[in-house]
């Protein structure tokens, strides 16, 4: 299974699916009070392959993208994110 991972934003937890074999999806679901359903909204937070340990960002929810570094990622994404030098300024980690 995954090794570590981030901690779930407070309101949020993930969930595990099997994708294809070796490959997990995981998904963040929002607990939070807006959903006009009986279901929690969830969105693809990326993909886990068992195999090599390695995370992937999404490309769509079907389709893993390009490897990432979790340390590159945040809880609400494995999409990496692209600041401008004044962004990275004003939004060092």
């Amino acid at each position: 299974m995954i090794d570590h991972f981030h901690h779930p934003p407070k309101g949020y937890s993930y969930e595990v699916q099997e994708h294809r074999r070796y490959v997990l999806s995981i998904w963040i679901v929002n607990h939070g009070e807006f959903s006009y359903t009986d279901k929690a909204p969830k969105s693809i937070w990326g993909f886990y392959h068992t195999k090599k340990k390695e995370y992937y960002a999404p490309v769509t929810s079907l389709k893993h993208g390009d490897k990432v570094s979790l340390d590159d990622t945040t809880p609400y994404s494995a999409m990496k994110i692209h600041l401008n030098p004044l962004e990275q300024c004003m939004y060092q980690k």
